[in-house]
């Protein structure tokens, strides 16, 4: 059994993962581990004006951010668990401690032998999900790239035209002179250009999530089952 990542990549591109990150993106079920990063966004950032009543909307189930700031401190919790549907699971679960009190980001990941990707479940209600595309670029780096986007909702279930959704491009590099792994993310629209992303760097600690389990608050409120 190996990670969810790992599944959605195969060996061979896994294995040109820099070796921390390899291990940051073994956290799962078989490998026991929890990651947890800690560190600074350099800048958080909007595109323009018009689009952060969207993004405001999305902030209220936690989905995106609704606001921009520089030298924001930043964790991200990387938890393993089983859901209700007795899948593997990791949360993306991304803390901003900006003025006026913290900002939440939630996702929670799956791989879908379906879609063959792996599936990102956004929010606290896992409304909205994303097909991710990940590969491995030279130096070791790790790219990953959103897909298809839908929304479920009851018996709703359907495609978000491109024109209303953004793409999601995010880079993930690990620093050997600072410890450090580095992150980009840009999520763009095709007509309407850039909306919002973050740039910054955190420090890992890893733990045993069979000692520790899933923190209260963590999980999302409502599971979605279709992927």
């Amino acid at each position: 059994m190996t990670s969810i990542f790992r599944t959605a990549m195969g060996d061979a591109a896994f294995g040109r993962l820099h070796p921390e990150l390899r291990r940051r993106f073994s956290v799962g079920l078989a490998s026991g581990e929890l990651c947890v990063g800690r560190g600074v966004m350099d800048r958080i950032w909007h595109g323009r004006a018009f689009v952060r009543p969207f993004l405001s909307l999305g902030a209220t189930r936690n989905i995106l951010l609704s606001r921009t700031g520089r030298h924001v401190p930043f964790t991200i919790e990387n938890v393993p668990y089983a859901d209700s549907y007795g899948r593997e699971t990791v949360t993306f679960v991304r803390t901003f401690d900006l003025p006026g009190g913290p900002r939440r980001f939630d996702a929670t990941m799956v791989h879908s032998p379906e879609r063959g990707c792996v599936l990102d479940y956004l929010g606290t209600h896992q409304h909205l999900a994303s097909d991710l595309h990940l590969s491995a670029e030279p130096g070791g780096s790790l790219l990953i790239r959103s897909g298809e986007h839908r929304f479920r909702e009851g018996p709703l279930d359907v495609r978000v035209p491109e024109l209303l959704g953004g793409r999601a491009e995010v880079r993930e590099s690990f620093d050997e002179d600072t410890g450090r792994f580095r992150i980009s993310v840009r999520v763009v629209n095709r007509r309407f250009g850039p909306l919002f992303g973050y740039e910054g760097s955190f420090a890992a600690s890893y733990a045993d999530v069979r000692s520790h389990g899933v923190r209260a608050g963590l999980r999302p409120v409502r599971e979605e089952v279709r992927t």
